[in-house]
């Protein structure tokens, strides 16, 4: 389970301390870095959040817990500059400073304007993460949460914001972790298995989603070429925490469960269905640890309780079961 942790307060509260992250959450994601000019990033401490050196105690404490701390990059008002070579390279030094100063496992790329800036960007963008990863090693985390229109919008309309990401997708497919779409905030979506819309907050939504990045879909607006699915391990679904985290695309709990079962063991499906199971389907995003909080875990606590009871999770507990008898 996947939760962006505020590095700023709104109305669900101040910021808090990392250390009070709920222990459900898997993968913590602080936002945002912020764009400090020429290519360089920057990040600025919410002083609530506790000192330095406090927060870098934190993010030890999180990956010591077997947790991952990932900086996100972008937000709605947040954007990168990378016109040229030298600004690629400001990006690579600069975070790695940032990763090395904090401790964080790798970056999420949230860019939820201005990735449909032609392919001098998107080409210098790939080029800088792959060479940020050669820096930081094999470990680096790297995960993406676009809008779903910069994703599977390619299917209806391919150009401008329709599919923007997918270059950046299919650049960095050998180095991605995650991705996480939102399916949030942008009204239904249009897939190769329905004529209309797939609503938000339903389950045919989240599997059909889930199912496009997985199996693949043909390029819209006359583009040629379709995009390649990638391994299920590397997908996620993203959604609200709650009703007041978004302006619309709330799920229930019970919503994310069925998507989940019918992504990972064909059960609880809607009208849409995967070609297989997948049983190594990541799990479910949510923006956000602090909405969460505030709701008093109405998210947390059940999501966790459905992605403990998924094949993968079952596997790796018989896996550790059979090594702790080995052991014996």
């Amino acid at each position: 389970m996947v939760g962006y942790w505020h590095n700023f307060a709104n109305p669900s509260g101040p910021a808090f301390p990392l250390s009070q992250v709920s222990a459900d959450w898997d993968v913590i994601v602080v936002a945002f870095a912020d764009d400090a000019g020429n290519g360089n990033v920057s990040f600025t401490l919410d002083p609530a959040a506790g000192s330095a050196a406090q927060f870098v105690q934190d993010v030890r404490a999180q990956q010591a817990k077997g947790k991952k701390v990932v900086l996100s990059l972008g937000g709605q008002n947040g954007s990168v500059t990378l016109n040229n070579a030298a600004q690629a390279q400001n990006f690579v030094n600069s975070l790695a400073a940032i990763i090395g100063q904090y401790g964080f496992d790798g970056i999420d790329l949230d860019l939820e304007s201005g990735v449909s800036v032609g392919a001098p960007i998107i080409s210098n963008l790939v080029s800088a993460v792959k060479q940020l990863k050669a820096k930081i090693g094999p470990s680096f985390y790297l995960s993406m949460a676009p809008e779903h229109p910069y994703v599977q919008g390619g299917y209806v309309a391919y150009g401008g914001n329709w599919g923007a990401y997918l270059p950046i997708i299919d650049g960095l497919r050998d180095d991605l972790s995650v991705i996480h779409v939102q399916y949030y905030n942008n009204g239904g979506l249009y897939t190769p298995y329905s004529t209309g819309a797939l609503p938000e907050g339903s389950v045919d939504m989240l599997v059909g989603g889930s199912k496009m990045l997985i199996e693949g879909f043909p390029l819209g607006n006359g583009a040629s070429g379709s995009f390649k699915g990638l391994r299920p391990d590397q997908v996620a679904f993203g959604v609200p925490s709650g009703r007041s985290s978004a302006n619309s695309g709330f799920v229930t709990p019970d919503t994310v469960a069925k998507a989940l079962s019918c992504l990972t063991a064909l059960q609880g499906c809607g009208g849409v269905l995967p070609a297989q199971a997948y049983p190594t389907f990541r799990g479910a995003m949510t923006w956000s640890i602090n909405w969460d909080r505030h709701d008093g875990y109405n998210f947390s606590q059940p999501v966790a309780a459905s992605l403990r009871q998924l094949p993968a999770a079952a596997a790796s507990k018989k896996k550790a079961v059979r090594a702790t008898r080995t052991a014996w």
